[in-house]
């Protein structure tokens, strides 16, 4: 991809959910989320393969579905009420549509058929856009609109999105479809507490894009797309494909691992709020995801390829591990002993 092309996306990136998480006014949060939408697609599209080109087009036309409904309810909350600023929406049905929107963008159950797809037809670095900084606009919209959303919708959403993120994710071999159903699963997680705890939402939002990060980076570096060459990509740099492990397993949310933290907390709320069976259920549904991330650990670490002739150990390399990898995978193994310094700060 020519490089000023590539600038041009990056910056207009910037700016869209710049523009987006900084409006007070409709019109402003709309037009950030579209030039964000513009300028992911030439990223998307970039490897020039029929996938990619069904990627970019897929993301397109949902995007813009999304973006509609959003655009429809702010003008009927306006019709309505006469008032264009984020924090004012109180017409019921607007509330309905904008909930329907944000959960479209962000890939929710049961607007979650494009993400998979997406990510795999999408390059890593894309990837790991999709699945982090392109979620933070609509999270924000949330998070300005959280007292004014349909609690019950979001609640069954969130329920259906844990559950749905680890079912469908067990009899998966691509690594970055199982990684699109990991991110509808946390997602069911951020959603479920976002009316009685926003700030906890945004704290599971950061931690999550930190993990799906490290994980992202490490497969960028052994060039492992699916679990057969992640079994062979041992050989390759040993030590990181150890430390992968734990990164998985921190996403899977075990202790003492950093992933455990926003699960933690999530519960303790939920319990907080007279919502005890709630909790239980999404604690359960967690099982599920629980599973395809051990068989990712297992296969990255502990599973040999079998020695056939067909079967070519990769040379190990010399090249340093990059410095933002090593941060984000640190970070993401060793944060939970600092989560009272976190407390503190949130």
């Amino acid at each position: 991809m020519n490089p000023q092309a590539k600038l041009i996306s990056t910056l207009s990136l910037l700016l869209g959910t710049t523009i987006t998480i900084s409006s007070n006014h409709w019109m402003m949060a709309w037009t950030g989320l579209e030039i964000n939408t513009l300028a992911i697609l030439p990223l998307i599209s970039k490897p020039h393969h029929p996938r990619a080109i069904e990627a970019a087009t897929k993301y397109f036309l949902v995007q813009a579905a999304a973006s509609t409904l959003l655009l429809f309810s702010c003008t009927t909350n306006a019709l309505f009420t006469g008032q264009w600023d984020i924090t004012q929406l109180t017409h019921p049905i607007s509330c309905l549509l904008l909930t329907t929107a944000i959960s479209m963008k962000l890939g929710l159950v049961p607007f979650h058929f494009w993400f998979p797809e997406v990510l795999q037809g999408s390059p890593l670095t894309t990837g790991l856009l999709l699945a982090t900084a392109m979620k933070f606009p609509p999270i924000t919209l949330f998070l300005l609109t959280s007292p004014s959303l349909n609690y019950t919708l979001l609640t069954i959403m969130a329920i259906a999105s844990a559950a749905l993120g680890g079912w469908a994710g067990l009899n998966q071999t691509q690594i970055r479809k199982i990684l699109a159903f990991s991110s509808i699963s946390h997602l069911g997680w951020m959603t479920i507490i976002i009316i009685y705890n926003p700030k906890l939402t945004l704290i599971t939002f950061y931690l999550y894009c930190m993990m799906t990060a490290a994980i992202f980076l490490t497969l960028k570096t052994t060039k492992s797309l699916k679990l057969s060459s992640i079994m062979a990509a041992w050989t390759k740099i040993p030590s990181l494909n150890a430390i992968l492990m734990l990164a998985l397993l921190s996403l899977a949310g075990l202790p003492p691992l950093t992933g455990f933290l926003p699960k933690w907390l999530i519960i303790q709320e939920l319990t907080k709020q007279e919502m005890t069976s709630t909790a239980t259920i999404i604690a359960l549904l967690s099982l599920l995801g629980l599973f395809f991330y051990l068989r990712l650990a297992y296969c990255a670490t502990i599973t040999l390829p079998p020695n056939s002739a067909n079967y070519m150990k990769q040379w190990q390399t010399n090249k340093p591990v990059n410095t933002l990898t090593t941060t984000f995978i640190t970070l993401t193994i060793t944060l939970l002993p600092l989560s009272p310094m976190i407390f503190s700060i949130f």
